[in-house]
Parts: structure tokens; C-alpha cells; sequence
């Protein structure tokens, strides 16, 4: 849950992308708890009725918190699983990964329309990390059938600020910031870099398998006019991480299945950019938004050809309050949505893709309690058939009670990626002829707020259903290479979220959240590398009367079920596993802070994937300072 100070919402309302209501109507929007980016326009998150979660910056720094895979582990709903830190990969709610979309401030971050893998995706200069739970297609399009993942990054206050911050431990990082934000404009920029040692991946012994990351961002708005704002964002990042070999032919166990190979690295560039024009009129009624979104992927496995994928993305966006007031306060708001997507990949340089959409949203804040969000849309593909996705979200603060209650359904869309249509190397084949994936689920959810503001518990209910799930087959084609199928028939999952946090004391903070996930295949088989029982706990203690604290994390794992590539290839149960670790920090000054944590504090042995190994016990200690 997002709060945001007087001081500081007209600023964040006039330079966030999706916000389309002027500078002067800013002012006189409700205070209410925000999530900003939840479908066309913000909505207050004690009126959104589907699933969510928010990272805020202070949690991603009390928690000590150095990438975005780690920010999301142990969040309700969420299935986080790497194999080394290299290749991480995020399922929602059961469903596979690419059925998940990662946004970096609203615009895709993979190019080709493909599955995004988080590596070493850094925490520096993020303000938040929202994550929207059950089919979102309505909203986002394909690949958000399962949900989605935004990450925002930080604008800046308003007037002058800069800082900055560096860590050393197993490596070092370093990030900087500085924006400039006023009446008529801002700019903001970020920087950040990161040479992690990481770990030996094999667990024999090896050489570590590290990280090394650069990542700049830019981005700005300007009120041209008083009802006219344009701005923009652009964003380029390069990685480069090493990983170790598998071998599946002649390996007998675990231990002997990942092999160290100080010659395998991988590649990788991305680009992300946006231009926008917002534009006012009838006194804020009527709200007009117009956006070209670019991102480009580019990657290469030791030294091999160059992969390249790049989506193209026009959206026009129009907001109208019914009722007769400006869409920043109207009670009633309809929200229209035309948007052209088109993608290409290095994989099939013959088969560009182009699909058009016009989706519908309509919003009732009324005065009982009850919101009410409702979404339609229709996507016209050329490749794919045409599909209809519809959403339905709704919030309902019971009067004189300490109770809300919130309920969502929805279906969403994945086409088939790139590789999965056409790749053709040494181990697999594409299969051109896969239909693309469908998912249609609901939720049922009630948040309990504690006594004297103390905090709050929400427990959610969600059942979903996935149709034409595609699964890579072993040795599926005559030439012994492996392919991808649809499976045949739906594969159910369900599960319950829970979220709570508490102020224990004036200086105790704590917080919990625990899934109870049960997916399976169609044919009744559990999904693998989907824990059945993920549960976090975290507790931050304020000291030295707010001048320092120290925060413990704990999270385990229980119920992973993956599969085994070696000897007959079975599917069997992971041992369960606690994590601990700590962190803290205190600051020197009003301006300058030291920190430090220690991850894996008890040099815990587990893993998410067969055969693959964890991090070590690890120390870093950091200096910070901002102005």
C-alpha cells in the first residue's frame, strides 16, 4: 500500500506516465493510498479490487534489498526460481513465466515480445516495484495473463536532489542519482553499476559465476501549455554474467548435472525508450494521451551471432468523466484505450508480427464503499486469431467496519514467443503451428485493518484456468531434437495469498506473507518449480531513536517439485529450506548514511532448481548520501 504526502503529489501526478489530468487538477485529488499504474489511469488502492502488491524504496532499503528478483521473493502469489542468479525466472499465481509481463515505467522491458529473464536487474534509483495479480490482458495485452510486474523508477522531489551510493562485499556496486523538478518541468537522471563475484553455480568448487551490470536512465516531462504536457524516457542497459554447463548425458545425481565451465558467458543489451503527449480540455473532463513505446533486446551466448528482438508500441488513450467532473475527481470515468503493437525477431526475419486493439474501461467510486472497475478489449491479431479479453474488479469498504472487501475475474491472452514458433539449433525445434494460451481466473479477498491504524491482513482465494498450455517435449521431433506442444485440455491452479503488516511498537515493524499454491498440469501432473508453500517473515527495529535499524528476513520454501534431466528424467521434490538475512543501517548524518547486510546468514545448502547451487554466506557493507 502506497502513501504519498501532500507535499509531494502534485509532482508525482504531473511526471508519471498513465496520468492524465493537468497540473492545477492535481491538487485536488484524495489523498487516498495510490497504486499508480493499475490499468489506464490511477486508482486508490483501498478501492482496487484486484490482487496487488507494492516494494516501496524504504522496504527495498531496510530489507537490503540488491535486485529486483530478490524484491519479489516471497511476495503473496509469487513463484521466484533461478537457476545460479544469472537466469531467474518470476511465475504468478502457477502459470508460466512468460505469462507474466515485467514493465520498467510502463513500457515492456523485453524486446519481440518475449519472456524477460531478471538477472542482475539492480534496486538502485527504483521508487517502487508494483505487482498487479490475475489476467491483466485487458490492460497490457499479451504475455499479462497472469499478472504484471511494473518496476517505477525514482523522478526525484521536487527542486534539486542528487545523491548517491556505493557497497562493496563479493564485489562491488555503485549508483547515482541527480532531477531537477519545478513547476513547468523536470528531469531526472539515474545511474547505476554493479560487478558482482556471485557464486560457483556447480557447487564443486569452481570459479565464481558472476554479474556485471551498467544501467543509465533518463527521463522528463515539460507543461507546454497549460492544458499541454509532453515528456519522455529513455533507458539502455549492459550485462554480461557467466554460467556453468549442464550435462544431462552422462550425469547420475544431482551433484554431478551442473558442471563448471569458466568459458560459458552470456551477453546482454537492452533498450528502452517512450515519448508522450498528454493533453486537457472541457476544464479536465476530457483527458487525451498519445505515447510511442520502443524496446529493443539484444544477446549473445559466448560469443555467438547477435539475437535481436524489438517491439514497436503506438497508444492513444482517452479519459471522459461522466459525471461531469474533471477526470481526476469524477465519480464515474470511462476510459478508451486504441493501441498497435508490432514485433520482429532475429530467430524468423520473415515473420513480423502486428496486432491492433481498442480496449473500454469504465469506473464508479461511489459513495457507500463500493468501486467498481470493469474492462473490455478486442485485439484484431494477423498471425493469431482475433481474441476478447474482459476484466472485473470490485472494492467494497464495509461501512462502520474495519473490513473490505475485494473481488476480481478476468481472462488473459499469451501468444507463442518467437522461439517457440521457429527456433532451430543444436537441442530444439520450433513448432509453427502452437495456438496461443489462454487464462480466465477469479479471486475473493477480505483485508482486516487493525486497531488504532496499527496495520492490516489480507487473505485472498484465487482459482485459475489455463487452456492450450504450451510444454517443451524431450526428443518430441523424428531427429531426436525436443519441441513445444499445446497440452491438451486446462490446467487448473488455485491457492490462497496472505499479506499482513503489523506495528508491533512505536519501533517494531513486522511483516508476513505466506501462498498456498496447487497447480497441475492437465493430465493431473504437478507444475514444476512452483513451491506448494512459500512463507516470508520480516521484522524491522528502529534505533538510536530513529537514527539507525536493523531488519531480518526469513523466507522458506517447502513442496518445489522439479525435474531431474539425467538417468529416466523424473519429476520429484526438492528439499525444503530457510533462508535468513540481515541487514541495517545508520545514518551519520542528516545526509549521509552506512549500511551493511549479510545474505544467507546461516550458509543454508538449498536450491530452486535440481543440480544447481545457492549463494554462500556473504557481507557488504555500503555508504550512501543524498540531498
Amino acid at each position: 500500500m502506497i502513501r504519498i504526502q501532500s507535499s509531494s503529489l502534485a509532482l508525482i501526478v504531473a511526471t508519471l506516465p498513465g496520468l492524465a489530468a493537468g497540473q492545477e487538477q492535481a491538487s485536488q485529488i484524495t489523498l487516498d493510498p495510490l497504486v499508480l499504474s493499475a490499468g489506464f489511469l490511477p486508482v486508490a488502492s483501498d478501492g482496487y479490487g484486484r490482487a496487488h502488491s507494492v516494494v516501496t524504496a524504504d522496504e527495498i532499503k531496510e530489507r537490503g534489498l540488491l535486485t529486483v528478483q530478490d524484491a519479489l521473493r516471497a511476495l503473496p502469489g509469487v513463484s521466484v526460481s533461478s537457476t545460479g542468479s544469472s537466469y531467474t525466472q518470476v511465475r504468478i499465481r502457477g502459470a508460466e513465466a512468460d505469462h507474466t509481463l515485467i514493465l520498467i515505467d510502463g513500457i515492456e522491458a523485453a524486446g519481440g515480445a518475449d519472456e524477460y529473464v531478471l538477472s542482475g536487474l539492480e534496486t538502485a534509483n527504483i521508487e517502487r516495484i508494483e505487482v498487479l495479480r490475475g489476467p491483466q490482458s485487458v490492460y497490457y495485452g499479451s504475455n499479462a495473463s497472469a499478472g504484471v510486474i511494473n518496476i517505477i523508477t525514482d523522478k526525484g522531489e521536487r527542486g534539486l536532489s542528487y545523491g548517491g551510493r556505493v557497497e562493496v562485499g563479493n564485489g562491488a556496486a555503485a549508483s547515482a542519482h541527480v532531477s531537477q523538478n519545478g513547476d513547468r518541468g523536470g528531469l531526472a537522471l539515474n545511474l547505476s553499476a554493479r560487478d558482482d563475484h556471485g557464486f560457483d553455480q556447480s557447487g564443486d568448487g569452481g570459479e565464481k559465476d558472476g554479474i556485471n551490470r551498467k544501467t543509465i536512465g533518463l527521463s522528463g516531462w515539460y507543461q507546454a501549455t497549460d492544458d499541454l504536457r509532453v515528456g519522455g524516457s529513455l533507458r539502455r542497459a549492459k550485462e554480461h554474467y557467466d554460467y556453468d554447463r549442464e550435462d544431462y548425458l552422462s550425469a547420475t545425481d544431482a551433484e554431478s548435472y551442473v558442471i563448471d565451465d569458466d568459458s560459458l558467458y552470456f551477453d546482454r543489451n537492452e533498450f528502452q525508450g517512450a515519448v508522450w503527449g498528454e493533453y486537457s480540455a472541457l476544464d479536465g473532463r476530457l483527458t487525451q494521451r498519445l505515447e510511442y513505446q520502443n524496446s529493443v533486446s539484444k544477446s549473445s551466448d559466448t560469443g555467438a551471432p547477435e539475437a535481436r528482438g524489438e517491439t514497436d508500441k503506438w497508444k492513444y488513450r482517452l479519459s471522459f468523466g461522466l459525471d461531469g467532473q474533471a477526470v481526476a475527481d469524477a465519480s464515474h470515468l470511462l476510459n478508451v484505450l486504441v493501441e498497435k503493437q508490432t514485433d520482429e525477431s532475429s530467430l524468423a526475419p520473415d515473420f513480423s508480427r502486428e496486432m491492433s486493439s481498442v480496449a473500454l474501461e469504465y469506473r464508479a467510486f461511489l459513495d457507500n464503499g463500493l468501486d467498481l472497475q470493469a474492462g473490455l478489449r478486442r485485439d484484431n491479431n494477423k498471425v493469431f486469431e482475433d481474441f476478447t479479453s474482459w476484466n472485473l474488479g470490485v472494492s467494497w469498504q464495509m461501512p462502520d467496519r474495519p473490513f473490505r472487501l475485494h473481488a476480481s475475474a478476468g481472462t488473459g491472452l499469451v501468444n507463442p514467443s518467437y522461439y517457440e514458433l521457429y527456433s532451430n539449433d543444436t537441442y530444439t525445434v520450433g513448432n509453427p503451428y502452437l495456438k496461443p494460451e489462454k487464462n480466465s481466473g477469479f479471486d475473493l479477498g477480505v483485508e482486516a485493518q487493525l486497531p488504532d491504524g496499527r496495520g492490516s491482513v489480507d487473505v485472498t482465494f484465487f482459482r485459475e484456468r489455463i487452456e492450450d498450455e504450451v510444454t517443451y517435449v524431450y526428443g518430441g521431433v523424428a531427429d531426436g531434437r525436443s519441441t513445444y506442444v499445446n497440452q491438451s485440455g486446462e490446467s487448473p491452479h488455485q491457492g490462497v495469498e496472505v499479506a499482513a503488516k503489523v506495528k508491533a511498537t512505536e519501533d517494531l515493524d513486522i511483516g508476513l506473507t505466506y501462498t498456498y499454491l496447487d497447480a497441475k498440469n492437465p493430465d493431473g501432473s504437478v507444475e514444476i518449480r512452483r513451491p506448494r508453500h512459500e512463507l516470508g517473515l520480516s521484522a524491522t527495529l528502529a534505533l538510536f531513536e530513529g537514527r539507525g535499524w536493523v531488519t531480518a528476513d526469513l523466507r522458506h520454501v517447502a513442496g518445489n517439485y522439479d525435474t531431474q534431466f539425467w538417468g529416466a528424467s523424473e519429476t520429484k521434490e526438492l528439499p525444503d529450506y530457510t533462508t535468513v538475512n540481515l541487514s541495517g543501517g545508520y545514518d551519520l548524518t542528516g545526509n549521509v548514511r552506512v549500511t551493511g547486510r549479510i545474505v544467507n546468514l546461516f550458509d543454508e545448502e538449498y536450491s530452486d532448481v535440481w543440480g544447481y547451487a545457492s549463494q554462500d554466506r556473504a557481507v557488504y557493507a555500503g555508504l550512501e548520501a543524498k540531498w
